[in-house]
């Protein structure tokens, strides 16, 4: 390290520690200061994989012999009032039983099948829309249209931030943004400072991490700490000014990050056989394996909600070639992140969250004038699967029709999803409550229940 280098990095780390007892000082009005569960949590963070775009859980987790019988069969159904002819589709994938939990996968899946026993599969969940960006909202924010805050902006408001150099709501997305773009990660209407934190796919994870080389460590700190003063003196003229509170501890929170985050996202400081095991091969196509393993990398560090997208599940039609890439793409390192946990001792603390916006229909309709086989939105079933924080391991909860159409054991609205895994964290959806436009909000909108049948 050079002279000059180590001498800015050095004011820097004396900066944050002299700012760190300003701080320490005024918790009371630091948003972001840790805060006391509700209850006992049976998880200290939670990692989301959202597959988006709806895959099919025919397809995938919950297969459907049924169809076989039943394949290229029309029948009738009613969609927004109106009569449309459709045809059963069988899966174009066989399945096979893994674990001593014998939970079904589909032919596939070569990495998954080696976690089999550490999965919760829950099959009994029903969304509220078929359109992707309102299902997308929904299950995001807990309404169906944008303007509320996102399950990781609640569980940072409930519960604080483990690391105060860090945000404590992360986001990883593949090339795009999902449907409904950045309103899947917002605060809504609580303070800014839990808005989520996108980390970008390509180039620096986060603009701006890195000043201009003119700029010193020391220029930045005498520049906050003259703006600390003035922002100071009008926030005592006016102390309900919320933005102007937020928008210093964010400025704070980004000088303090210059100095974190290039460490921790420099994933290749980790072990080959670690990165190995995640399939990051460096051929600028394991974006999301090297996702994943950030993933774990924040939650070391104290991030107590991320959410890794993987998208291009919409398979209306050329399901086989489709859903067969993107479980090839996505297997690995879903199932490597599982594994480290597990063997860091990570796991029982750590809730691992897999789910989509919907499943997916049992036919489809003809569309270009042909057959393509696919299918088509399904907000009455769909399967998604837990692990760790204390989720009931091998096991499989809840259940769909013989063709896969609609759930039909342990039914529950998303609002229970969200109750749930707030539950796991510590948090009771009924006190997490924020007062906004004249009453008390909550995640769950008008209050849910947790699901017991799948925890310990």
């Amino acid at each position: 390290m050079k002279r000059r280098s180590f001498l800015q990095g050095m004011t820097a780390g004396f900066g944050a520690y002299a700012f760190n007892p300003l701080m320490a000082a005024d918790q009371a009005g630091n948003p972001l200061a840790p805060k006391k569960p509700h209850h006992k949590p049976r998880a200290k963070a939670c990692i989301m994989v959202f597959l988006e775009g709806g895959p099919s859980h025919i397809d995938t987790l919950d297969p459907k012999p049924a169809l076989e019988k039943l394949h290229l069969k029309e029948y009738s159904f009613t969609k927004f009032g109106k009569k449309t002819n459709s045809f059963y589709v069988k899966s174009p994938f066989s399945f096979k039983h893994y674990g001593e939990s014998g939970i079904p996968m589909s032919e596939h899946f070569k990495h998954l099948p080696e976690v089999a026993d550490d999965l919760c599969m829950y099959r009994g969940c029903q969304a509220d829309s078929v359109n992707h960006p309102t299902a997308l909202s929904h299950m995001n924010t807990g309404n169906k249209f944008s303007g509320d805050p996102g399950l990781g902006a609640w569980i940072n408001y409930g519960l604080g931030s483990e690391n105060p150099d860090l945000p404590g709501h992360m986001i990883m997305t593949e090339t795009y943004y999902p449907q409904g773009g950045t309103n899947n990660w917002s605060n809504g209407y609580l303070p800014a400072q839990f808005q989520g934190t996108p980390l970008r796919s390509e180039g620096s994870p986060i603009l701006d991490l890195a000043p201009p080389k003119s700029v010193t460590a020391l220029h930045q700190r005498a520049n906050l700490d003259l703006m600390s003063v003035l922002n100071k003196k009008h926030m005592a003229k006016h102390p309900d000014h919320n933005e102007l509170a937020a928008r210093m501890n964010n400025y704070e929170l980004a000088f303090r990050m210059q100095g974190k985050v290039p460490g921790i996202i420099d994933i290749d400081k980790e072990a080959d056989h670690v990165k190995k095991m995640y399939g990051i091969d460096g051929s600028g196509k394991d974006g999301f394996n090297r996702q994943c393993l950030l993933a774990r990398r924040l939650v070391e560090n104290g991030v107590r909600f991320i959410q890794v997208y993987s998208g291009g599940w919409d398979s209306h039609d050329y399901l086989e070639r489709s859903h067969k890439a993107r479980i090839q793409a996505s297997d690995q390192a879903i199932a490597a992140l599982i594994k480290d946990l597990k063997q860091r001792g990570m796991l029982e603390d750590t809730l691992v969250v897999c789910t989509g916006e919907f499943g997916r229909t049992s036919g489809n309709t003809k569309r270009g004038g042909g057959l393509a086989l696919g299918r088509d939105h399904n907000a009455e079933a769909m399967s998604m699967f837990f692990a760790g924080g204390g989720t009931k391991a091998g096991h499989i909860i809840g259940a769909t029709d013989e063709i896969g159409a609609k759930a039909v054991e342990v039914v529950r609205p998303i609002r229970d999803v969200h109750c749930t895994i707030l539950d796991i964290m510590g948090l009771d959806d009924n006190k997490l409550t924020y007062f906004h436009g004249g009453r008390h909000k909550q995640l769950s909108q008008i209050g849910g229940s947790v699901i017991e049948e799948l925890l310990v």
